[in-house]
């Protein structure tokens, strides 16, 4: 686990060949077919060298949500070991990986004439508008929820609409967990300093528009059923891009803007970690700063499982 731009494709790599493993790839913008450079996506030299499950499984307008994940991630464990290999899980989505270990709630299943609804409602009034419809009918879940985390709000309002109860009254009953079914190895991957991080994170998304981020994006705009409101456009970098192709603004606004949401997701996933009961911290830094290789850091983690399974 870890932030966005922190190493973690490369030592998941590096780690399948010694654990005699196989990559479960656990983040949402990943399933999309044809998002590949924007979400910095494995190569193609790098899925053959090392396949990743559940990657390019979905269309960008189809939904998949943490419920979907865990199904999925449940069949592709239980394959994997049956091969009497080790699942090796990896990724920055931390919703996706408390669920999967946690367990979900029996919330009602998705509805998509209800979220349809809501999306069309946002599109005419915005998101924050969204957060005020669930302030009135679930304060608890509105207080925890940011006004412009789209997925989140849309799914607690239409839970509620489905239901007739709170989104938040569901959210204490969790079954189907897997903490307590396997032996985790929590691994958590990150540079020390915060700075260094944000400067990997600017330097990856210059590396993405020279790759071809915004061809990328003018391919999908061209699709007709695909729009910036849908959760897949709203990944970071991929709404920026698409805004500036619209002219909303320019080559650096785009820039810096996306880089800013990117430097918030990743503020984001270091606060789920800070937290995370279980996972050993791996910094791929030295005392000095210095970037270890992949290697150095590939030995350390080693070090670590070997020392929680004695």
């Amino acid at each position: 686990m870890g932030p966005t731009a922190s190493g973690k494709t490369d030592l998941a790599i590096a780690l399948r060949g010694h654990l005699n493993g196989e990559i479960i790839s656990v983040d949402s913008a990943l399933v999309y077919r044809g998002m590949d450079i924007g979400t910095a996506k494995p190569t193609a030299e790098e899925l053959a060298k090392a396949p990743h499950r559940l990657i390019n499984i979905r269309e960008p307008n189809e939904p998949y949500s943490a419920a979907d994940f865990c199904r999925d991630a449940k069949h592709e464990i239980e394959a994997i070991l049956a091969l009497n290999k080790t699942p090796i899980l990896v990724g920055g989505t931390m919703m996706y990986f408390k669920s999967l270990l946690e367990g979900l709630s029996d919330m009602p299943v998705a509805n998509s004439n209800i979220r349809n609804a809501i999306e069309q409602e946002a599109k005419q009034f915005g998101w924050p508008h969204i957060h005020k419809l669930l302030q009135e009918v679930d304060p608890i879940s509105a207080a925890k929820i940011h006004p412009n985390h789209s997925q989140r709000l849309s799914r607690a309002l239409e839970v509620c609409r489905i239901s007739g109860k709170p989104f938040s009254s569901f959210q204490n009953r969790l079954s189907g967990g897997l903490l307590e079914k396997y032996d985790w190895y929590q691994i958590a991957i990150s540079p020390r300093d915060r700075h260094c991080l944000h400067e990997r994170i600017e330097l990856r998304f210059d590396q993405m528009l020279t790759n071809g981020l915004l061809e990328e994006v003018a391919a999908l705009m061209t699709r007709k059923e695909l729009h910036k409101d849908l959760p897949a456009i709203r990944a970071v970098g991929y709404r920026q891009v698409w805004e500036h192709l619209e002219g909303l603004y320019d080559r650096r606004e785009m820039r810096d803007k996306g880089i800013a949401a990117t430097r918030q997701l990743a503020k984001r996933q270091l606060t789920w970690l800070r937290s995370w009961q279980g996972a050993q911290w791996l910094f791929t830094q030295q005392e000095n700063g210095n970037f270890m290789t992949v290697e150095e850091l590939t030995q350390i983690a080693l070090k670590i499982i070997a020392k929680r399974a004695i």
